[in-house]
């Protein structure tokens, strides 16, 4: 069977048919996790009680809603169908993103933003360890990911220059922040029914297979989870308390906290120091952005073509720590612009290896559960990193001692992932 398929020919398809759509949708859900941090600029001064602290805290507040349904929502997906799952997902954010133009309190401000969580809760954790296993082998999941994983510094490619632009505009009578938060709402309901009807959850549901190629991807997917399954058999309830799964929440936590910290505060602090406008701003974003892309492409075929994971993810968290923890000390425009871009490189570039190492050694619900449990848990960083940062610029005035203790925090997660073991059940390679 596998000598009459034609793998390349078969990897065009999945890209085609599950990575681009999967990667649009990403798009969309980081473009509206963080447009608050381009409408930060200008909002803060519209809002005359939108403290830096209230506006930390409520950057950081969609990921108590992440916290509190990531891990629900992830094994309702693994037992039913993915792919609606995440339809139902973008449809919500799209409605909550909307109201966040006309919040006129801390307390809306707050509960519109826990809604935002609570509606994408369980996204990422269904498309790498429910989606993703179902139509990617375990050699190619780690280039497949990172592949779709573009779309975070992509977001910021295309969101950075419009945010900018649109907050120099007045539409519909709106305040330029406002408009930018309805604008983005629009593409994720749309969306929704493109992406119901594209995608299917499992190659036995696709039209655009041959019949042998359905046949070898059933084949191969529950071959590997046979071997995981053979390794060690995880309940959803031993994945959830596996002292590996807990490592992996504490590298995240604090890789999380340094990417999120850095990404909803980076445009007001980039705008403080040059005093560029900020459509000039939007624009600058760009550079670090496309490198990062680039970065997380290269990062990702090196690991699915060696095998290997830990110093993959680890040399890039150790990028990000020398760019946060040098960014204090930077006064000139250009400079700090290069240590943006080590940031970025750093805080992006491995994504797609690390989505990859669950699945290694989880299988189904189990993966399912243990993922959302990562990310959920982890993800309360993105609480902790914006939220810290407000409160040391309120009592300090600058943010150079946030950004020393995300750079520690890097310099933790780098450390604590070359704790893992070498090998799991579907590594064809030493990782």
């Amino acid at each position: 069977m596998e000598n009459s398929i034609n793998i390349k020919s078969l990897y065009r398809k999945r890209q085609i048919h599950i990575i681009l759509p999967v990667f649009f949708v990403s798009v969309i859900a980081f473009l509206d996790r963080v447009n608050v941090a381009y409408a930060g600029m200008t909002m803060t001064k519209d809002l005359p009680w939108l403290s830096p602290e209230i506006f930390g805290a409520g950057a950081g507040m969609f990921f108590l809603g992440y916290f509190f349904f990531e891990i629900p929502g992830a094994l309702f997906a693994a037992k039913f169908d993915a792919c609606k799952w995440i339809a139902r997902i973008m449809f919500t954010w799209g409605l909550v993103c909307g109201l966040l133009a006309f919040v006129q309190s801390p307390t809306q401000f707050y509960i519109v933003r826990f809604l935002l969580g609570a509606c994408e809760a369980s996204l990422y954790p269904v498309i790498y360890a429910v989606l993703y296993p179902r139509w990617f082998m375990a050699n190619e999941r780690a280039a497949a990911i990172s592949l779709m994983l573009t779309s975070l510094p992509v977001s910021n490619i295309i969101g950075a220059p419009l945010a900018g632009v649109l907050l120099e505009m007045h539409l519909f009578g709106l305040q330029g922040w406002q408009s930018l938060f309805v604008l983005e709402a629009i593409p994720a309901i749309i969306f929704t029914f493109v992406f119901v009807f594209w995608v299917k959850d499992r190659p036995s549901k696709s039209q655009w297979l041959t019949d042998e190629e359905k046949v070898y991807m059933e084949n191969v997917y529950k071959k590997e989870q046979d071997e995981i399954a053979n390794a060690k058999k995880y309940t959803i309830w031993q994945a959830l308390t596996d002292k590996t799964v807990w490592r992996l929440v504490i590298i995240y936590f604090f890789w999380a906290t340094g990417f999120l910290g850095f990404s909803f505060w980076m445009p007001q602090v980039l705008k403080n120091l040059s005093g560029w406008s900020t459509s000039v701003v939007g624009f600058a974003l760009v550079i670090p952005m496309i490198i990062a892309l680039c970065g997380q492409l290269v990062w990702g075929m090196s690991s699915s073509r060696t095998g290997e994971k830990r110093w993959h993810v680890a040399t890039a968290m150790f990028l990000g720590a020398i760019g946060l923890g040098g960014a204090p000390f930077i006064s000139s425009p250009l400079l700090s612009l290069v240590f943006v871009t080590f940031v970025a490189v750093g805080i992006n570039a491995a994504m797609g290896v690390w989505w990859s190492v669950p699945t290694t050694f989880l299988s189904g619900a189990a993966a399912a559960g243990a993922t959302a449990l990562i990310n959920s848990l982890a993800n309360l960083g993105g609480y902790f990193g914006p939220y810290m940062l407000g409160m040391v610029k309120t009592y300090t005035g600058t943010t150079d001692l946030g950004y020393f203790i995300l750079s520690g925090g890097l310099c933790i997660s780098a450390l604590l992932m070359l704790t893992l073991k070498k090998t799991m059940p579907t590594d064809k390679n030493n990782i």
